[in-house]
């Protein structure tokens, strides 16, 4: 069982990314770039969405465990909902330098402002809490980037 809990708990931080000194959801979201570029070169857009909704499932599974280990509602320690986020903020863009980066700062912008009901999610109980205000966010930062790649189709990346 301690295995178990272990396990949970490397996955709620991202792999150790929850453990930076500064900014550990920066460093979560930056676990998510990676993850998008790798998944994309493997598999295009269908290997980003898959992997995206496993990185959500897993994030449900972990955080509430995590978040009660480390005595706290939304600890931050715990990233995977990070990681999850900025891999939904860029599901159905070509990973380029400009979609990556405006990706990164949008779902920031939009995770740290809490637009409606970004922020009424966040008191959502547990895992939920966690979880859902950050792929609200980046659903958010999604269409931005989405409105943007049909104005600037070549330049954005919408492949």
């Amino acid at each position: 069982m301690a295995r178990l809990e272990g396990l949970r708990i490397r996955v709620a931080t991202g792999l150790g990314a929850g453990y930076a000194p500064i900014a550990p959801g920066t460093a979560g979201s930056l676990v998510g770039l990676v993850l998008v570029w790798t998944l994309w070169r493997w598999g295009g857009h269908s290997a980003v969405l898959v992997g995206a909704a496993v990185v959500a499932a897993l994030g449900w599974w972990s955080a509430g465990a995590a978040a009660t280990r480390f005595g706290k509602r939304d600890p931050g320690q715990v990233v995977v909902d990070e990681v999850a986020g900025q891999m939904v903020s860029l599901l159905f863009l070509a990973p380029t330098a400009t979609a990556l980066i405006s990706g990164f700062l949008l779902f920031r912008l939009f995770d740290i402002w809490k637009p409606f009901p970004v922020r009424r999610l966040e008191k959502l109980p547990a895992a939920s809490g966690i979880m859902t205000d950050d792929l609200m966010a980046a659903v958010y930062a999604n269409l931005v980037q989405q409105a943007l790649s049909w104005g600037f189709p070549g330049f954005w990346g919408n492949a």
